[in-house]
């Protein structure tokens, strides 16, 4: 069978395209199209075997710490310690559940790409026309192709009459493309092809047919659908981190904990006390509330960067921006307004700048820097007008927000008319139109007749050459005047350099006819040059701040387009992101080895003319660097590119479904600026569980620590035998004290000041830095020489076992809960960050005391937690000497610090 999809159709002449698709212009029969469709399937696009929510649900489970901690809940319900074991089945089933439904909200990306597909398709069938639903389209098909409608298949045009297809889905092309029939070169870019017409794009004007050479998956929107599905989603540095954490902290944990339980069975404590402890121990030991905690710091930070206009929907990609060292970004309408806008006129040898962005009526007309009456310049309102009325594009205002209606070019001249008080509607109603002359792709230019009290005058616009060539004079100074040769060099000067600025340019022309003049007789001809109108889809304004915020913050910023070359390197250095950089076309990647570019890949700012299969190529390059990729787009051409990048990030209002449902986190406000909110959001995310986890695991290390040297070494420290400083409850109930409010406390601790003046990670770091191993290892071996010494010194001044548990139970939790500020930071000084900054965290540390105060002076709680009333001198003295370790931290921190300053670093 012939694979069509595999040859250059846009190379052949019509007859050799229908030879080849063995068809005829009249269309293929019935019977021929159903043989077809027998062969080649449905014109739809396939999708992989769907994954059973089921199994999604299960895969959730695969986590060894969920495992460990399925199993300490079945212990724990032996043992009688049911309380404890809802506890912790209810965390994971908190956990696990959150991570399915993110899960199974990712696996609806197809459908939606299957929802762009034209549902209906007018195609030529035994000679007659008729409608069919796109998806008994086949290879060969001859369709009519209509203003509004969705190109319901790839073809190869065999007529175009003043076609232009909206391109922007596929392609990244910010205004319509003009198509053609004509043959042209086999070496041509998909998005340089004119005379096909592609799946999944629409015609906004003019009618055409085609023929079609490609359904399905063999088209190029299918081939994207195909990339979308091979493309695998990795781990995030937060995932792969916690994970390899829940197993060695699991099989640690559980492996010294029942060997000190073995070891006290043999010291001559009961088995079944001992068995009590050791799971006890072990579910102190294992950090039960990581998933939680790390959800619920990833939900609330999702929360507040809903507010900031990020919608996430994936929850690790919170934690992958903040250490994003690269942003890969669309153009067209993620750092351009994608809104045509006329930046500059060039109009009785003035040139004029116009201020304002968009579609929206407002700006002004600045003449050498100072505003225009535009009301007096004779010249420069017979240029406004022309735009205006020689136009097929209206504007619209709805609930404040301006729209077109029309071409995005075309729009961009009645905007600027506006914007000087001529609106179309009255121009209009005041002229008549009586002819017109449309635009087309051999005669570049548009002519419209109208009527006025001045009698019937043709407007004219189009290529600057193509209406130079026509005038044979120019209006200047309020009059009309021969148009010399110098003339004509300064108007195509003038217009290169417009071009060069990156400005589509159109030049405007009018001409008075007479009354008896037919229609079309030499309307084009002899006409009176007025100026040029040069326009651009220009860049948002707060993406110039955002750029430069992700310089502050170490991540470059690189520009990703479908479009021109010239426009995108004029967009991207006024932007700021093209600096010293080097900018190149997808041409020129095709022709770099694998090799050298990635040898180039960390100096270039700008791609241009780039297709899908670019984009990935790029994002691939750069991980293999060891980056972490952001990539923003908006349309179907950036889904595989969203989906294999680190951090897919899409456009929630010009987005496609398609690039939504790949992202994995949307921007509701299109603006590129909301990144940067998300990127110190991520930062702070990461930072709050770093902060949660230095906290948790010293505080867990202290307590093996003082259990492990109690039981291993307690007679050589001085111990009397079988001395245990903590009872099974009192090690839940430190579990439960410590591990709980303080904790979450700490995940939502403020950020700190310079987080968006730090660097990114590096790939692969993770938590356990240098000064987060010391700080945790200081303030674990710290609570473990005090509350040992408290212990002891409970004992040999005489008193029972009981109160010596007491005592070292309250030193334990106070320690911990001093270690709560201390590690509200790896490296600066609580005293510099603000002691009381986190509200949560007082009231946290508040609550605990109070029933810690309860729990050890409350009569009712004495037999159950082995606690007893206290003097107030053992108060003042087992707070001071949990407060010791305060200092310590500090102290160890400073000594952090100074290491960093004068060594290599971390």
């Amino acid at each position: 069978m012939i694979n069509y999809a595999t040859k250059d159709w846009h190379n052949l002449e019509t007859p050799e395209v229908l030879t080849a698709l063995n068809s005829k212009r009249d269309g293929l029969s019935q019977e021929e199209a159903q043989r077809r469709l027998d062969a080649f399937g449905p014109n739809e696009l396939a999708e992989k075997e769907k994954i059973s929510p089921w199994i999604i649900f299960l895969e959730q489970f695969k986590n060894f710490l969920i495992i460990i901690l399925l199993v300490a809940v079945a212990l724990s319900a032996i043992m009688g310690e049911v309380a404890d074991a809802i506890v912790i089945f209810v965390i994971i089933l908190f956990a696990t559940g959150l991570g399915f439904v993110q899960e199974y909200r990712a696996e609806r990306a197809m459908e939606a790409l299957k929802r762009m597909a034209a549902p209906m398709a007018s195609v030529l069938r035994g000679r007659e026309e008729t409608e069919i639903p796109s998806r008994e389209l086949v290879p060969g098909d001859i369709i009519i192709l209509r203003t509004g409608d969705r190109i319901p298949a790839d073809c190869r045009l065999i007529e175009a009459v003043n076609l232009r297809t909206d391109e922007a889905p596929l392609t990244g092309e910010s205004v319509p493309v003009e198509k053609t029939d004509r043959v042209l070169p086999r070496e041509v870019s998909i998005s340089d092809r004119k005379n096909i017409a592609f799946m999944g794009t629409a015609a906004v004007y003019g009618r055409g047919t085609a023929v079609v050479t490609a359904t399905g998956m063999a088209t190029e929107f299918g081939k994207i659908a195909a990339m979308l599905q091979e493309v695998e989603k990795e781990q995030t540095p937060l995932q792969i981190n916690l994970d390899k954490l829940g197993k060695w902290i699991g099989i640690g944990a559980l492996a010294l904990c029942f060997t000190l339980a073995g070891i006290g069975v043999l010291r001559g404590h009961e088995i079944l006390e001992m068995l009590i402890w050791g799971v006890s121990l072990a579910v102190a030991a294992v950090p039960e509330a990581l998933p939680a905690v790390v959800t619920i710091s990833l939900a609330l930070g999702v929360q507040r960067m809903v507010r900031r206009h990020a919608l996430v929907r994936k929850l690790p990609a919170v934690e992958a921006l903040g250490c994003t060292t690269f942003i890969c970004s669309d153009k067209t309408g993620t750092l351009t307004q994608d809104q045509m806008t006329i930046r500059r006129l060039y109009v009785d040898g003035k040139l004029i700048d116009i201020t304002g962005v968009g579609y929206e009526p407002k700006g002004e007309f600045h003449l050498d820097g100072k505003a225009l009456n535009t009301e007096g310049d004779t010249a420069l309102q017979m240029l406004l007008q022309i735009g205006s009325l020689c136009n097929d594009t209206s504007l619209t205002s709805a609930n404040g927000v301006w729209r077109i209606k029309g071409d995005p070019t075309e729009g961009a001249l009645v905007v600027t008319a506006a914007k000087a008080g001529l609106w179309q509607e009255k121009l209009q109603s005041q002229f008549p139109r009586i002819h017109e002359i449309p635009f087309s792709s051999e005669t570049k230019r548009m002519t419209t007749v109208y009527q006025t009290p001045q009698g019937k005058i043709a407007y004219s616009k189009g290529a600057p050459e193509v209406i130079l060539s026509s005038c044979s004079r120019i209006y200047r100074d309020g009059k009309e005047k021969e148009l010399a040769h110098e003339d004509r060099k300064t108007i195509m000067s003038v217009a290169q350099e417009m071009a060069e600025d990156a400005l589509r340019v159109l030049g405007l022309a009018y001409k008075r006819l007479t009354d008896t003049a037919g229609p079309t007789d030499g309307v084009e001809q002899d006409m009176v040059f007025v100026g040029l109108a040069g326009m651009i889809d220009p860049p948002r304004e707060e993406v110039k701040e955002a750029v430069k915020l992700c310089d502050q913050a170490g991540i470059r910023s690189v520009m990703i387009t479908g479009d021109h070359k010239l426009t995108a390197v004029a967009i991207a250095k006024e932007l700021g992101i093209l600096k010293e950089g080097v900018a190149l076309t997808g041409a020129e990647i095709d022709n770099l080895s694998d090799e050298e570019f990635e040898a180039l890949i960390e100096k270039i700012e700008v791609y241009a003319r780039v297709s899908p299969a670019h984009k990935l190529r790029v994002i691939e390059a750069l991980v293999k660097k060891g980056h972490v990729v952001a990539m923003t787009g908006d349309g179907v051409n950036d889904a595989p590119a969203l989906k294999k990048a680190d951090i897919g990030v899409a456009m929630g209002i010009t987005g496609t479904d398609v690039s939504k449902e790949a992202a994995d986190i949307i921007l509701t406000d299109d603006n590129f600026a909301s990144i940067v909110a998300a990127v110190e959001e991520g930062r702070g995310i990461f930072s709050n569980i770093k902060k949660y986890l230095m906290y948790l695991l010293s505080s867990n290390l202290g307590e093996i620590l003082l259990m492990a040297v109690a039981i291993l070494f307690g007679p050589l420290i001085g111990l009397p035998p079988g001395a245990i400083p903590l009872i099974a409850v009192q090690i839940l109930y430190v579990n439960l004290a410590t591990d709980g409010l303080p904790a979450l406390a700490l995940s939502v601790d403020p950020a700190e000041p310079d987080i968006m003046r730090q660097k990114p990670r590096p790939r692969g770091q993770g938590i356990f830095t240098k000064p987060v191993v010391t700080l945790m290892s200081i303030g674990g071996i710290w609570s473990a020489i005090v509350n040992l010494a408290i212990f002891k010194w409970a004992l040999d001044a005489g008193k029972s076992m009981m109160e010596a548990q007491c005592l070292c139970f309250l030193c334990l939790v106070l320690i911990q809960f001093f270690k709560a500020y201390n590690f509200r930071s790896d490296k600066k000084s609580i005293f510099e960050i603000g002691m009381f900054k986190n509200k949560w965290l007082n009231l946290a540390i508040l609550w605990e005391v109070v029933l810690l105060y309860i729990v050890i002076e409350v009569p009712f709680f004495e037999a159950v937690f082995n606690t007893y009333p206290l003097s107030v001198f053992e108060w003042l003295a087992v707070i001071l000497l949990a407060g010791s370790i305060f200092p310590v931290l500090e102290i160890a921190k400073a000594i952090i610090r100074w290491q960093e300053k004068e060594g290599p670093g971390r």
